[in-house]
């Protein structure tokens, strides 16, 4: 197949800035046949932007596996992260030849993680990945500071959407099918079968976060064929000064990798108001804060087995705010994976 022609409004001429970064829209609206977990599509942004500038080359890319950690303390996380997106598979709707086509990739190419703690990872981009890119001509500015505060991969990936739809001039809703809507958040096979539990569970919590914590106000309606719900739609607006300023309040509430609690304080008041479903923030308790109240990367592998199909971290940072008026735990570890048990039979998928 040959490239699209070239135009002057290619993704790769974007430059992301201080608080930015840059994601091709084909990387957003794709269909994700491995499944990811949030931490992974985090990493992979920034693995995104530390290539950009040669992300279409044939070359390898190096970054501080430091930069990548985040607040963990250990780098388990990001081993287990990259072989995720190694043996990722996506499908993308792309253009080739003036024709609409799907294109299957995978995320990641090969790589090399030097053994020290604080040493460096080396990638390379895919060349069918690169090819998608360099002709990419839509892509989202994404904002580092909302990426690491939304808590699930549902709303760190409806954020994306809407980031890179936000500014058309002539269009400000979307029409999804409900299995392709699924398919974009990554809802794995089997899971939130029902429009329902999808809503509840997905939808709802993403929708509250991302109108809370971006600079956008979404809303998903549902749209029936009979009786049943076959279609949604995605419908956006940017928010006014008073709605932005009240996104900086809810952000700053907000800690990468926890239950965010969107909440927002009116002037002159001692309590905040609290967004539908969601409680205020209370003080973070010192224990919490204390090296050592880590997790063992051990455990998160127990948890993954005992509940499959749940965002491990988001139950962990539901954990984390549940226990903040709390006692310390004797044993973190073992008090995790029992609320991990009470939170799964409450919430079945």
């Amino acid at each position: 197949m040959s490239k699209q022609p070239q135009t002057s409004h290619r993704t790769i001429d974007a430059r992301s800035g201080t608080d930015t970064l840059i994601k091709p829209g084909e990387l957003i609206d794709l269909v994700e046949v491995t499944p990811l977990t949030l931490t992974d599509r985090r990493i992979y942004n920034q693995l995104l932007e530390n290539a950009w500038e040669a992300i279409d080359k044939p070359v390898m890319h190096v970054i501080s596996k430091t930069d990548l950690r985040g607040n963990h303390n250990s780098n388990d996380r990001i081993g287990e992260s990259i072989e995720r997106l190694m043996s990722a598979i996506v499908k993308m709707d792309v253009i080739w030849d003036g024709k609409p086509a799907v294109e299957r990739v995978q995320l990641l190419g090969g790589n090399v993680e030097t053994a020290r703690a604080d040493g460096l990872f080396e990638y390379e981009i895919p060349a069918r990945l690169r090819k998608v890119i360099g002709n990419s001509t839509v892509f989202a500015r994404l904002q580092r500071e909302v990426m690491f505060a939304l808590s699930s991969k549902y709303a760190l990936t409806l954020y994306e959407m809407v980031q890179k739809r936000g500014k058309l001039r002539w269009k400000s809703s979307e029409t999804f099918t409900l299995e392709g809507l699924r398919g974009v958040l990554g809802v794995p096979k089997g899971k939130l079968t029902s429009w329902s539990n999808l809503r509840l569970r997905a939808i709802d919590p993403a929708v509250a976060e991302v109108c809370a914590l971006s600079d956008y106000m979404v809303e998903i309606a549902p749209i029936k064929t009979g009786r049943r719900v076959t279609h949604v739609e995605l419908k956006w607006w940017r928010k006014d000064g008073d709605a932005t300023g009240e996104t900086e309040r809810a952000l700053s509430f907000a800690s990468p990798g926890r239950r965010q609690r969107a909440a927002q304080k009116p002037e002159g008041q001692g309590t905040a108001p609290v967004i539908p479903g969601q409680t205020p923030p209370r003080p973070r308790p010192a224990w919490l804060d204390r090296k050592g109240e880590a997790l063992r990367s051990e455990t998160y592998e127990t948890a993954r087995l005992r509940f499959p199909g749940y965002d491990i971290y988001n139950v962990e940072g539901q954990w984390r705010d549940w226990s903040r008026d709390k006692p310390a735990a004797d044993d973190p570890d073992r008090a995790f994976l029992a609320f991990f048990r009470r939170f799964a039979e409450a919430n079945p998928l």
